[in-house]
């Protein structure tokens, strides 16, 4: 099926390094710490949470949802693929600094409601960063993106050096 309906995503790159930043505690232990003295005893670990159907969608409801993400390590190229419906091509920033591809994106959304003396008005903010280390080294400039049906494909063409090769046993 050819490429129909599919916008194509500016990606920006960078020579730049990472600028990583590296927190000074670890915020799993100070996050069960504070439900600890939040509800004195018996809170569970974190490492459990995944078990509680209580706190299946903990996230998703505060609105700190990553989106998922597929890479496929192809013989000349990467493919990631990301899942961010409701997003449109306006509402993306992707960058590419050496091996580092970062994927942002943030939307809003406004309903207002009013039918005699019924009021509503919601205001409903949403927005995400990912980035993921690549297996090897890309072309930044040949590097594409594209969204369709609320799917972002970003294709990234390896360099010749990071190609993969067959070597014969002799």
């Amino acid at each position: 099926m050819p490429n129909e309906n599919k916008e194509n995503v500016p990606v920006t790159t960078s020579k730049e390094g990472a600028k990583t930043e590296i927190a000074s505690v670890n915020p799993i232990s100070e996050m069960e710490n504070a439900f600890d003295r939040l509800f004195r005893h018996g809170w569970p670990s974190l490492w459990r949470w995944r078990d509680m159907p209580m706190l299946d969608n903990l996230f998703e409801r505060e609105g700190l949802r990553s989106p998922n993400l597929d890479m496929i390590d192809r013989d000349n190229e990467i493919l990631v693929r990301a899942e961010i419906p409701g997003l449109e091509k306006k509402d993306l920033n992707i960058s590419l600094t050496d091996n580092l591809l970062t994927i942002k994106g943030q939307s809003s959304r406004e309903v207002k409601d009013e039918k005699g003396d019924y009021h509503r008005h919601e205001i409903t903010r949403f927005s995400f960063s990912r980035s993921v280390m690549l297996p090897g080294a890309v072309d930044a400039a040949k590097t594409s993106a594209s969204l369709k049906n609320g799917i972002l494909e970003i294709t990234l063409p390896k360099v010749e050096s990071s190609k993969r090769r067959t070597i014969t046993v002799q």
